[in-house]
């Protein structure tokens, strides 16, 4: 996954998330239209790395169509690192991310 986001969304169904690994990362979920709602990340705590972090959160996000991910153990990193992208482009998180008054500020080129 670019800053950019340039790796397409895949389709969130049961046979993609059986498919996925239980690693750590990052991902995007968006909805019908492809516009990112909700940026989160796999951490070590979590249970089946990315593939139950997506389950979970796909499960609690309904209009969750679509989804990419970044296997990376640098995961908190990246995670703020997407996040202050997507403030920069859009002037706010995505729709579905808890406010993060202490979130820095970064100017992609």
């Amino acid at each position: 996954m670019t800053t950019h986001g340039a790796k397409p969304f895949k389709l969130i169904d049961a046979d993609t998330l059986a498919a996925l690994s239980g690693q750590l990362g990052v991902f995007e979920f968006a909805d019908a239209q492809d516009c990112v709602i909700y940026i989160g990340r796999a951490d070590a705590r979590t249970p089946f790395g990315l593939r139950g972090e997506i389950a979970a959160r796909a499960a609690a996000i309904p209009d969750a169509r679509r989804f990419r991910l970044e296997v990376t153990t640098a995961y908190h990193t990246r995670h703020l690192e997407l996040l202050m992208i997507h403030q920069a482009h859009h002037g706010l998180l995505p729709r579905h991310n808890e406010p993060m008054p202490g979130l820095g500020r970064l100017m992609p080129g």
